[in-house]
């Protein structure tokens, strides 16, 4: 059983970032994406704050967020990194395995990650996440690294939202075709 604490909140400012992206998105009738809340039974509260402070998981998460843009159905999960080494032990087997039978049935699945030391987002598509994936599995690096990744995945700055993802996401869904 997994525990939680206030590590949990690592990913929080991200996940705010994020939150208000796909408010706008929603505005502008661009999108409909929903965050997925991850469900805990609280062990410890405080009494004076009436905060949470131990939990444990009730089961494995598999996405943070998931919904449709334009009529295609997306999932994604948001990851911060504060090197340029991203380990692959933060992303879960059973979030890929998630993610891959997303994609089975249509569906676009991708990770968000924010590069915090370098105040940079990236979009990082499942089919390149599944070659560093293969090459831990077949004994080689469990990190991928900043250089490693395509430069035209990069998120653009001074746009109108936080995370502007939907543009990459188009440079995606170009990649398939």
């Amino acid at each position: 059983m997994a525990t939680w604490n206030s590590r949990g909140l690592r990913g929080s400012t991200l996940e705010e970032f994020i939150n208000r992206t796909n408010e706008k998105y929603l505005e502008n009738g661009l999108a409909l994406i929903q965050k997925i809340p991850t469900p805990i039974t609280p062990i410890n509260i405080d009494k004076e704050s009436r905060h949470i402070t131990l939990a444990y998981f009730e089961q494995k998460s598999t996405v943070d967020y998931i919904g449709a843009v334009q009529g295609i159905p997306v999932c994604f999960d948001a990851k911060e990194c504060n090197s340029d080494t991203f380990p692959l032990q933060n992303i879960h087997e059973h979030q890929v395995a998630f993610m891959e039978n997303f994609e089975k049935q249509g569906g676009v699945a991708f990770f968000l990650i924010s590069f915090t030391k370098r105040d940079e987002f990236y979009y990082l598509r499942l089919e390149k996440l599944l070659e560093f994936w293969k090459r831990a599995k077949d004994g080689g690096r469990k990190s991928f690294r900043y250089e490693e990744l395509e430069p035209e995945f990069f998120l653009p700055k001074g746009r109108s939202v936080l995370v502007p993802y939907l543009d990459t996401l188009q440079k995606d869904l170009l990649t398939r075709d």
